[in-house]
């Protein structure tokens, strides 16, 4: 997922994309309702929905991918940072699609976003969730409980946008479910990695979490992985 939730993810090179794909893994970048691109229309499908229809457009495609044959319904994952690192733990915590998800800096609690954001973005959401019980009732963090299945977690010490108690809170919830997990905190970065080595450490780990939970393969990189609360000894 990328950030933002009315941003437009577009069909040109993205090397984190390639990534994945130069390994054997399929993946779909969504343009779910409310993104940039396709007319007023589909962007308005987000109003007063955000947390519901970019979730459910996710889910969908995935099953799509499923029917066809194209994707293994028993190895599907999902991965987005900021907004959509919001749309991954939304997924998660409100719907059994996937099997396995990575939260790069997501939001986690939006009404602690709505009221901390900063003043360019400070009414920007306004519009995209509803009342204070939408806020309450899409913020995956007031339902931890929720949760069924491996996440891990990456997060930037200095973020502003999304505070590292959000990643740590789910972290700990998941690690007292016994569920798998593993949280990643960066010293010094905030809100989007930007430091090479770390955007490498994030996608190298990304990968190996997912092919030792969910793919139950062997990479073929030279990459150790951490440690996973819950699964490793």
């Amino acid at each position: 997922m990328a950030g933002g939730p009315t941003s437009e993810t577009r069909g040109m090179l993205n090397l984190s994309i390639q990534y994945w794909t130069s390994r054997g893994w399929a993946f779909v970048d969504v343009n779910y309702g409310g993104s940039t691109g396709y007319g007023r229309e589909f962007r308005e499908r987000l109003l007063g929905r955000w947390g519901i229809v970019d979730v459910d457009d996710c889910c969908s495609c995935a099953r799509f991918l499923v029917d066809n044959g194209k994707a293994d319904e028993q190895r599907l994952c999902i991965t987005g940072g900021s907004a959509g690192g919001y749309t991954t733990l939304a997924a998660l915590a409100f719907r059994d699609t996937f099997k396995a998800g990575a939260s790069l800096y997501g939001v986690a609690d939006l009404g602690m976003l709505k009221a901390e954001t900063h003043k360019f973005e400070s009414h920007y959401m306004d519009n995209l969730v509803g009342s204070e019980k939408d806020f309450f009732e899409r913020s995956p963090i007031n339902f931890v409980d929720k949760f069924s299945c491996p996440i891990i977690l990456f997060q930037g010490l200095e973020d502003k946008v999304v505070p590292p108690d959000q990643a740590r809170t789910i972290y700990r919830a998941l690690k007292e479910k016994g569920l798998p997990v593993a949280l990643v905190e960066y010293e010094g970065e905030q809100h989007g990695f930007r430091k090479a080595e770390n955007i490498k450490f994030t996608l190298e780990q990304q990968m190996m979490f997912f092919a030792r939970l969910v793919g139950h393969f062997n990479v073929a990189d030279e990459i150790t992985p951490i440690k996973i609360d819950n699964f490793d000894s």
